[in-house]
């Protein structure tokens, strides 16, 4: 797994002071993106929570995921929470360290008194001493939230006096790409109130020592509750690594409901899933790779956005539009842009591969943010892609109407075909998810050749690597 060290610097750790009967949370901000291009340090908020420990309890479980591992738990996982101001909320995400658990707390406008709420993406500190005061607040006594530098700091020329150097695997980065893609094809599968919500979450098993599920499980509406159930019966949720959900135990006492999105159930194959705790004036949703072990970057969702030049070039077009929506109107984007709505949506997913859009399954839309990844990069280190630009690119991709093959450098031939508009192929890697991680390398440089143009230019540019 390629890891890279990324230097994020802070004026000053962020705090939790009390003074004079006041407490104030300072969440540091580092360099981010703004309309107004990038800053040291933004400001995003200055004002007070209307529910203060709702709030300290969601931050600390999008801490929780960043800081744990689901999976190989001995290896170390530490990565500072994302925030994003998008006008009318602040939105905290992260991943865990196995890339396998994708955290968010929505603080919307109604969980927010007093200051306007500006736009832009960073990271921001949440350190050990923060947390530990986090979760002593005992009581909804007035907080005042300030997310960025103070006015003194704001107005200081020292340089920053704190910095981390923090592991980012850009299997995490992918990870971010792929859990919006998977995210767009949720819907609404069930809606618990309070009480059942805490009966049922409180039931989950908190996991063995390798924190792996033994196969996929899955869930039931049965009435006001969920029900478990071995195989996926009509109306079934999967829930993959129920000791995965653990974060949302954080907030179980204040939440006023639990929903489950997902797709619908297809025969026994594991899917992923987003479970949205919603509380007073945000939501905190965690969503689920379709097993313990399997990260969200290896599912291959962005594959087919990431060979066309067509989406590069709309992606291009819709970025210039974009800015800092809550929530991204596909519809106005193409009337605004002459786009067709298909072509817009293949151009989020795009933008999606270096961070700058996500997905909100309560909303059902997409939103902007600004992460600091270049989709280059995403390109770079996705081994499918890398190995179908090479395939194309050495002549071993033959086109005969609806039939492809792709004679790898060992000679074995493998045949694709086109059914339906959906590509399968005859390797053992389609043998084994029959598409459920997106398409082989094989399909994959079919579909290039097919589009032609700049997409086999592009394959001629040889990789590290050889194609198997």
């Amino acid at each position: 797994m390629t890891r890279s060290l990324q230097a994020v610097a802070y004026r000053r750790p962020s705090t939790l002071e009390s003074s004079a009967g006041e407490r104030r949370l300072g969440l540091e901000t580092a360099q981010g993106a703004t309309p107004m291009g990038v800053q040291d340090h933004p400001r995003f908020f200055a004002g007070f929570l209307t529910s203060p420990q709702v709030a300290s309890a969601g931050l600390l479980a999008v801490a929780d995921v960043a800081a744990a591992r689901y999976y190989r738990r001995q290896l170390p996982a530490s990565l500072d929470p994302v925030v994003t101001g998008n006008g009318d909320r602040l939105r905290f995400e992260s991943f865990s360290g196995c890339c396998g658990v994708y955290a968010r707390l929505d603080v919307l406008r109604p969980g927010l008194d007093g200051g306007e709420v500006g736009h832009g993406t960073t990271n921001v500190d949440v350190n050990n001493p923060l947390r530990e005061a986090l979760s002593r607040i005992g009581s909804d006594d007035p907080l005042h939230l300030r997310v960025g530098p103070d006015e003194l700091a704001v107005t200081t020329s020292g340089g920053p006096v704190v910095e981390k150097k923090v592991p980012l695997p850009d299997r995490w980065l992918r990870g971010f790409a792929e859990a919006q893609v998977i995210a767009a094809g949720f819907d609404l599968r069930a809606e618990l109130p309070a009480a059942e919500a805490v009966r049922f979450l409180r039931a989950l098993p908190r996991g063995g020592g390798r924190g792996a599920s033994a196969g996929p499980g899955w869930v039931v509406p049965a009435g006001r509750t969920l029900r478990p159930t071995t195989r996926p019966v009509p109306g079934a949720v999967c829930l993959p690594g129920p000791e995965r959900l653990t974060a949302l135990r954080r907030v179980l006492r204040h939440a006023t409901a639990l929903r489950v999105y997902g797709p619908a159930a297809a025969g026994a194959t594991a899917a992923a899933g987003a479970w949205e705790a919603v509380l007073p004036g945000m939501r905190l949703t965690l969503t689920l790779s379709p097993d313990a072990s399997r990260g969200f970057s290896g599912e291959g969702g962005v594959l087919d956005a990431l060979a066309t030049d067509e989406a590069a070039e709309d992606a291009e077009l819709i970025s210039v539009l974009l800015a800092w929506e809550p929530r991204i109107d596909v519809t106005g984007l193409a009337a605004s842009s002459g786009l067709t709505a298909e072509r817009v949506r293949a151009a989020l997913v795009r933008l999606g591969t270096s961070g700058r859009v996500g997905y909100d399954p309560a909303e059902a839309a997409y939103f902007h943010r600004e992460l600091p990844y270049d989709a280059e990069r995403v390109e770079r280190h996705n081994p499918r892609l890398r190995a179908a630009r090479t395939l194309v690119g050495t002549g071993a991709v033959a086109l005969d109407g609806a039939l492809g093959t792709v004679t790898a450098q060992d000679g074995h031939v493998h045949r694709v075909r086109d059914e339906a508009g959906v590509l399968s192929c005859s390797c053992p890697w389609w043998g084994k998810y029959r598409g459920g991680r997106g398409p082989c390398k094989h399909a994959l440089a079919v579909r290039m050749v097919r589009r032609g143009g700049a997409a086999v230019e592009q394959g001629r540019t040889r990789v590290d690597g050889g194609v198997r």
